[in-house]
């Protein structure tokens, strides 16, 4: 049986699975296989060219996947997030941290068998920060990918962890062994701020208060804000993180410095994102009720980051900034769907 050649997306049906799925379909020229354990809406999997269901810890899966199809690229995007990860450490560790070890072990056989290069891209987080107070916040200014590299969440601490192990299967990988096995896994990495999507809810991160907000203004219904209203982090709209991955996905190996990139576009106040949303929507209902774990999970994370190596070596440039990203794509889409589910 002659194997087909194919992007694999591994927790497909997410936030940023979404928007992949459809770009990707959209470009055409490449077939599309995913993997999650819930099926597909029936507008997405008719994009793809074939569905799996299941666990990404799932071996005999992974290799029946690996059977029939030839991958050489991977989009790793199946995780628990960072808040459900603090109440599951154990099952965060497994899904986190086991699955990209098997996944990257997957890529390097699958790179031998192929012999060239398995491109892995790998979404991490903000979450791999953890400065140590609010003073050392205030003077960290624009914070570069190997500062303050001390996670104080189970997430944080998966995602940093599963940038190294890929740097190691890209660069060290069986370095003691007789003969040549690295260079097999091509592994690249984002390390992304808060995302904010407009046409899937919020599932579960700690940067969710910004989309919450939004999205419960345009049903017109109330909200309380977990953090400070000064609360500051860099964010960025899901068109322009599926436009990084894809964007980093592609470009020549030799162009890359360094295998692990922050990317960030704005990065708002807590209640400046109110001021925007109350704008577009006058009766919004947003107050706040500061939940004083959530606020420290946050305090430890960058009020802005250093992405000029992404820039200079992939050429990164994001399209929304604050204000449009808000006033052209998430109020008008979002409030399109609110009043489509309405009229209904």
């Amino acid at each position: 049986m002659i194997r087909k050649p194919v992007v694999f997306i591994t927790g497909a049906n997410g936030e940023i699975g979404h928007g992949l799925i459809t770009k990707l379909a959209a470009d055409g020229g490449r077939r599309i296989v995913t993997l999650d354990l819930t099926r597909l809406d029936s507008a997405l999997a008719s994009r793809v060219e074939r569905e799996f269901t299941g666990s990404i810890l799932d071996t005999a899966l992974l290799e029946r996947i690996l059977a029939e199809f030839e991958i050489d690229l991977v989009f790793h995007l199946a995780a628990l997030l960072s808040t459900r990860a603090e109440f599951t450490p154990l099952a965060a560790h497994r899904v986190n941290v086991e699955g990209t070890l098997l996944l990257l072990e997957f890529a390097q056989k699958e790179g031998e068998s192929h012999g060239r290069p398995v491109t892995v891209v790998y979404p991490s987080s903000i979450a791999a920060y953890g400065l140590p107070d609010l003073d050392t916040r205030a003077r960290a200014d624009r914070v570069r990918e190997d500062q303050y590299a001390r996670p104080t969440t189970m997430y944080g601490c998966n995602k940093l962890y599963c940038e190294q192990l890929g740097r190691y299967y890209a660069r060290h990988y069986k370095q003691l062994t007789v003969g040549a096995f690295t260079g097999r896994v091509d592994f690249r990495a984002v390390r992304f701020p808060g995302l904010i999507s407009a046409t899937t809810l919020p599932s579960g991160g700690t940067s969710d208060y910004a989309p919450e907000m939004i999205h419960a203004a345009a049903r017109g219904e109330a909200y309380e804000c977990f953090v400070r209203p000064d609360a500051r982090i860099p964010f960025m709209v899901m068109p322009d993180a599926v436009n990084a991955l894809l964007t980093l996905a592609h470009v020549p190996r030799d162009r890359l410095t360094q295998t692990t990139y922050n990317v960030a576009a704005f990065n708002p106040s807590a209640d400046e994102i109110r001021s925007i949303v109350a704008h577009a929507f006058p009766n919004a209902q947003i107050t706040y009720r500061v939940d004083a774990k959530r606020q420290t999970i946050i305090d430890s994370w960058p009020a802005d980051v250093d992405d000029s190596a992404a820039r200079r070596d992939w050429d990164f440039a994001p399209q929304y900034s604050f204000h449009r990203a808000f006033d052209e794509y998430l109020i008008p889409t979002i409030r399109g769907q609110v009043s489509g589910v309405r009229g209904k």
